[in-house]
């Protein structure tokens, strides 16, 4: 019945085979013959979900149990929803096209802030009752996982589980939890799924809240569950699942290559990075290991480009003995290799240089502040000469472009970093005309600062529009430099991400409201629409200033302690004192363990430069 209705509408859209399936390597399976179905639901369009790799190791892994199948949906584009619409189809998977109502499980990516209004719209499009509390023993299980989901509060009353932390492991135990307790109801099926390391039911917890809006209290409403949830964690990442067949787009794709994940983790330690929190500690996949699955995965797809895939590849203790190996065994047959992050030194230089013999194009670097004593603030254990001397490297071996990424409206951030920003620009500007025939392109990507939940700059405001406003004009008009091109995030879109991500569940009523206002692709410059929001949060009786502009109470209850990261609150805040006297944190494999607890909290074996394992661990 979908499909047929299908072929009727899909000349009509744009970009139809986001919905057509049956790519290369896709896994259909025999719906009668596997226990739980589950439909992986990526809430942004097909390519940007094609691109995570995630969702390739899930859609493996799944598959490959016996008992169980997972299938894929997207978002749909607006004018495949209103198509959608008219003729009565609701959300399906790519495989079978089945309703994804049909299916036992619907898995939620949230990688981003922005694409919550999608969740709420896949729902509604599948048929689900948005609100948790609505749905009964015939509806599927909704649960979500992803960054974001390290704080799931703004979610809470749509979402039934959360699955935090790495997924390899608790995804299957979920999937074993629904086989076993299939037939029975509701509640009790969220029971035993609490009971899972890294697994929060937001249904189970009571928050109350304090006269001026903070949180009073957050603790379990029934006996035996925890009074915080510990993220799920693979301690052994090299003999962890990784996918070899990966599915092959019709379509291009935002990351279209095949992609290894070198490391899991970063022990660099910069202060305003969520990442680096969530994902410790730092784990490695062996050399041997990575050049057999680039071996097996090459054969299965036919890409002709291999990513190494990690927060800082060039930290990756392999990584020059790997990227050579890979070039000298698939260089000859036109396959080439992408180091996606690289550090801003000759080191990385070097190492791009040898991946990119062929043609060069541009080189990528984050100093992120534009003075040293910032630099030091945010612990980005970088400096000025470093970063001259990358370029300087860069542009005398032949390359053609420079991008450098900044954040304005860091912590302790005055106009004279301003000036470090501009300044900066012009060093690496004077350095490319004395060392190129060519003038090189240099863009300069300016993203405004969120504090993000579970770093030591959660408790920071976040600046107004009005201040983002003023920094970007401030840098346009004294950093008027010929070839340089600047390009800065949308300020609006800056603060409605810190809003939503240091929220609470009261933001579930601002997310339904301007939901029905018709937010949707909020990520999409074209379709966002930060009215839809305030106008949500006025009814609701919410000020957007108390979640994204009030800087917190040191020891204010925030919505996502609720989540055990395994780094301690005691690190982060001396992380945040440090900070304020421009200390740095030293690197834990290379310098020794910096007691951020994660090892010993999550029984991990970190081993340190010399062999010495982690402390406690």
């Amino acid at each position: 019945m979908i499909r047929e209705k299908l072929r009727k509408i899909l000349p009509e859209v744009n970009k139809p085979a986001r919905y057509t399936g049956n790519e290369l390597n896709a896994v259909r399976k025999n719906w009668d013959e596997v226990q739980v179905r589950m439909v992986f639901a990526f809430p942004d369009v097909y390519e940007v979900g094609m691109s995570h790799l995630g969702g390739k190791i899930l859609y493996g892994l799944v598959n490959n149990h016996a008992d169980f199948l997972m299938e894929r949906t997207f978002a749909p584009w607006p004018d495949m929803e209103e198509k959608m619409r008219e003729n009565e189809i609701p959300l399906f998977s790519l495989e079978s096209f089945r309703p994804v109502s049909d299916f036992d499980v619907v898995g939620f990516s949230l990688q981003y802030e922005l694409s919550y209004s999608n969740v709420l719209n896949m729902l509604d499009l599948a048929g689900i009752p948005l609100l948790s509390r609505e749905r009964d023993d015939s509806h599927p299980l909704v649960i979500a996982g992803g960054p974001s989901a390290f704080n799931p509060e703004p979610l809470a009353d749509f979402i039934d589980a959360f699955v935090i932390g790495d997924g390899e492991e608790a995804v299957l135990q979920v999937l074993n939890a629904v086989k076993t307790t299939g037939g029975v109801p509701r509640h009790q099926m969220l029971e035993e799924l609490a009971a899972i390391q890294g697994v929060y039911v937001p249904a189970f917890y009571e928050v109350k809240y304090n006269r001026d809006g903070t949180i009073a209290e957050m603790k379990p409403r029934i006996p035996g569950i925890p009074n915080r949830v510990k993220k799920a964690v693979i301690p052994d990442l090299d003999h962890a699942y990784f996918p070899v067949d990966p599915i092959v787009p019709y379509l291009g794709i935002i990351h279209d290559r095949a992609a290894l994940e070198v490391m899991r983790g970063c022990q660099r330690g910069c202060r305003f990075c969520q990442a680096g929190i969530i994902y410790r500690p730092a784990r490695e996949r062996t050399v041997d290991r990575l050049r057999e699955i680039a071996r097996q995965t090459i054969k299965s797809t036919g890409f002709d480009e291999i990513s190494l895939a990690s927060l800082s590849s060039a930290d990756y203790s392999g990584i020059q003995e790997l990227t050579r190996a890979l070039i000298d065994e698939h260089g000859p047959q036109g396959t080439g290799v992408a180091l996606p992050s690289l550090r801003a030194d000759a080191f990385s230089v070097g190492l791009a240089q040898e991946v990119q013999r062929v043609r060069k194009t541009t080189l990528t670097f984050a100093p992120e502040a534009g003075t040293q004593r910032l630099r030091d603030v945010i612990n980005k254990n970088v400096t000025e000469d470093d970063i001259l001397t990358a370029c300087k490297a860069a542009f005398d071996a032949g390359w053609l472009g420079i991008k450098l990424y900044f954040m304005l409206g860091l912590p302790t951030e005055t106009d004279e970093d301003l000036d470090g920003i501009i300044d900066l620009v012009r060093k690496i500007k004077r350095l490319a005309a004395e060392r190129s025939r060519r003038a090189p392109k240099i863009h300069v990507g300016l993203a405004f600062f969120v504090p993000k939940p579970h770093t030591p700059f959660q408790w920071e405001p976040q600046i107004s529009t009005e201040e983002m406003m003023r920094k970007r004009q401030y840098i346009l008009e004294k950093g008027r430099i010929k070839g340089v091109k600047y390009d800065f995030h949308d300020p609006d879109t800056s603060y409605l991400e810190g809003l939503i991500s240091r929220g609470d569940r009261r933001l579930g009523r601002v997310l339904l409201g301007a939901w029905q206002r018709g937010a949707r692709f909020d990520g999409w410059r074209e379709y966002f629409n930060l009215e839809n929001y305030l106008q949500a949060m006025e009814e609701a009786g919410l000020e957007p200033e108390f979640y994204a502009n009030r800087p917190r109470d040191l020891n204010e209850i925030l919505p996502w302690d609720i989540i055990d990261t395994g780094v301690t609150a005691e690190f982060l805040l001396a992380e945040r004192e440090r900070a304020y006297r421009g200390e740095p944190t030293l690197d834990c494999r290379e310098e020794g363990c910096q007691d951020c607890g994660v090892c010993p909290v999550l029984g991990v074996d970190l081993q340190v430069k010399g062999g010495e394992p982690c402390a406690g661990g």
